[in-house]
C-alpha cells in the first residue's frame, strides 16, 4: 500500500507522525532511503504477513504431533517449514499452554514482536502500562483482557528481546477433535498467541464454522488497515 508523498495537509497527524514524516523527507532528499522500498516493506507487513500465519502454525501443531515436537524443539526451523521467516523472526521460541500452565509474552524494553507470524504489534503491546504491569501483575492484566484463570494456574511471563521472539501455542479448544487444520485456524486469535487471550471455543456445525471463518477473514482485513477489532486492542483500565 503506497503512501502519499505529496504536500497534502498533515494537520491531523500526531506529533510523532509529523516528526517521522519530516525525518523521512530529509533522509529521502539526501538519498539515504528509497520511499518505494519503504512502501514495499510496509506493504509486506501490513498485507502479506500477520496473525493468520501464526494461526496456521498453531493449527498445524494441534493436528500434527510430529510438527508440534519440531516446533517446541526448534521453532524457527519448524515455522520456516510453512514458509514464514524473515526479519523479527530469526530466533523463535514456542511456549505451549497446558492445563495448569499459561504463558504470556511482553517486551519490557520496547516492542520486540514476531512479525512473520503475528504481523505488526498492536498498540497496547507497545504501551507502557502493559509492558510494566504484566510483569508485576499478569493475572490482573489477563483479567482486564477478559481472561480469568483458576488460582492454581501457573502464569509464566516471557520477555521478548532483540535476540529472541516468543510464540504462545494456546490450548486446543474442547470439542474440536473432528476439525481439520483449515477449520481450526480461524479459532486461533492474535491475542491467544501473545497470551492475553484464549483460542475461540470450538464450533459445532458447518454453518457456525463458516461464520467463524468469515469473521476471521474480516478481522484479519481490519487488522491490516489498523482499525481496532476488539476492546483489548486499546489496552488500558476499563472504566
Amino acid at each position: 500500500m503506497g503512501r502519499d508523498h505529496d504536500h497534502a495537509d498533515h494537520s491531523e497527524l500526531s506529533d510523532v507522525e509529523r516528526r517521522v514524516r519530516a525525518l523521512e523527507t530529509v533522509m529521502t532528499q539526501k538519498g539515504y532511503i528509497d520511499p518505494a522500498a519503504l512502501d514495499v516493506l510496509i506493504d509486506t507487513y501490513q498485507t502479506k504477513v500477520g496473525p493468520r500465519n501464526g494461526a496456521r502454525v498453531v493449527a498445524r501443531a494441534w493436528v500434527a504431533p510430529a510438527f508440534r515436537e519440531r516446533l517446541m524443539r526448534d521453532a524457527t526451523a519448524a515455522i520456516a517449514e510453512l514458509g514464514y521467516s524473515g526479519r523479527q523472526g530469526e530466533h523463535m521460541i514456542a511456549v505451549a499452554n497446558a492445563p495448569g500452565r499459561h504463558n504470556i509474552v511482553v517486551c519490557t524494553l520496547c516492542s520486540c514482536y514476531p512479525w512473520p507470524v503475528l504481523g505488526l504489534p498492536p498498540v497496547w503491546y507497545k504501551s507502557a502500562p502493559y509492558r510494566s504491569r504484566v510483569v508485576r501483575d499478569p493475572r490482573g492484566v489477563l483479567a482486564e483482557f477478559g481472561v480469568t484463570l483458576p488460582a492454581s494456574t501457573e502464569i509464566r511471563v516471557w520477555h521478548s528481546t532483540a535476540e529472541v521472539r516468543y510464540l504462545v501455542i494456546p490450548e486446543r479448544p474442547a470439542g474440536t477433535d473432528g476439525l481439520s487444520e483449515e477449520a481450526l485456524a480461524p479459532l486461533v486469535t492474535r491475542d491467544s498467541m501473545i497470551g492475553t487471550g484464549l483460542a475461540r471455543a470450538g464450533v459445532t456445525s458447518n454453518v457456525e464454522l463458516t461464520r467463524y471463518q468469515r469473521a476471521w477473514r474480516n478481522a484479519a482485513q481490519r487488522t491490516v488497515h489498523g482499525a481496532p477489532i476488539v476492546l483489548s486492542d486499546w489496552y488500558g483500565p476499563r472504566r
